[in-house]
Formats: C-alpha cells, structure tokens, sequence
C-alpha cells in the first residue's frame, strides 16, 4: 500500500508537471489526460478514471481552480475548493498527477503536456473535446468512456438540498 505522505507530491504546478512527465517519457512511458471539476467525488468519477488510467502508463487530471468553475457552474460552486479537489484527486490510486488550471478550457494544459491519450466521458462527442485535434495531430488519441447512468455532481447536490 502507498504511503499517504506522498498524496501531496501528486499536486503539480504546470512546470514541475512538464518535468515529470519528461522523466516518464525518457522511460518510454505514455501519458493520459482527462480534466473537470471534479467538485463531489463519486462512482461516475471513479469508473471514469480507472478507465481513462487504463489508457495509459500514467494519468494526469487537470482540475478546473475555483475561479473557472465559477464561472462554468455559477456561484455555488464548488462546493469543496480546489486545494481540497486537488488533494482527494491526488489520494486516488489510479491519478499519477494532478494539475490545477485557470481557464475556462484546459486547452492550453493540454498543448502544453501533449498527452498521448485525452479521456473524456460519454456526454462528449470528439468534436466537442477540447484539445481532440491538437493530440490527434500529434499522433495521440481520443478515448470516451460511457457514463454510469445515475450518478452525477448536480444530481447529487439536488438530492442533499431536499434533505
């Protein structure tokens, strides 16, 4: 079993993330990617990343800051911020790295890193998965992986709020 002194060291900034993943890639190693919110953890999100880390040697989850899920899921949200989002993605056996980003897309994360793999859930299409084209074009691929039906952070949250 892993130590969980190491959960923090999971937690990337943008630079030590390149680093680290140059490191994996000189070991001939391959990267997957998915991002979100990730504001209640729950099944959908576990099945999620177990398949989307399936794709891969590694996986890295960029995980939208505070500001930009603001500003996609309105002022309720998060309802955990993401020092906290961060550590419980980081805790995850199946999450090799987690980075926090800004922007409303995680588009420039994802030029920058250049995963071998970008995983997305079922509510996609690869049309709509932003950075699809830019890994693609570099050789990578697009995996969706289908939904748990039932499970959702919305849904969630209106279940606690007629408790």
């Amino acid at each position: 079993m892993r130590k969980a002194d190491i959960i923090p060291n999971k937690i990337f900034t943008l630079p030590e993330l390149n680093k680290r993943i140059a490191q994996w890639r000189l070991t001939g190693k391959t990267v997957a990617f998915t991002n979100g919110v990730f504001d209640i953890m729950h099944r959908g999100h576990i099945a999620s990343l177990s398949q989307a880390a399936a794709e891969a040697d590694y996986l890295v989850v960029g995980l939208n800051s505070d500001a930009s899920t603001k500003r996609l899921k309105g002022d309720s949200r998060p309802v955990n911020d993401e020092q906290a989002r961060a550590i419980v993605m980081a805790s995850l056996l199946m999450v090799d790295a987690v980075v926090l980003f800004e922007e409303d897309t995680p588009l420039e994360l994802i030029t920058a890193i250049l995963p071998n793999v970008i995983v997305k859930g079922g509510d996609y299409t690869e049309e709509q998965i932003v950075g699809a084209k830019e890994v693609k074009a570099k050789g990578g691929r697009v995996v969706i992986n289908p939904i748990v039906a039932g499970y959702s952070t919305t849904g969630l949250i209106g279940k606690i709020n007629t408790l």
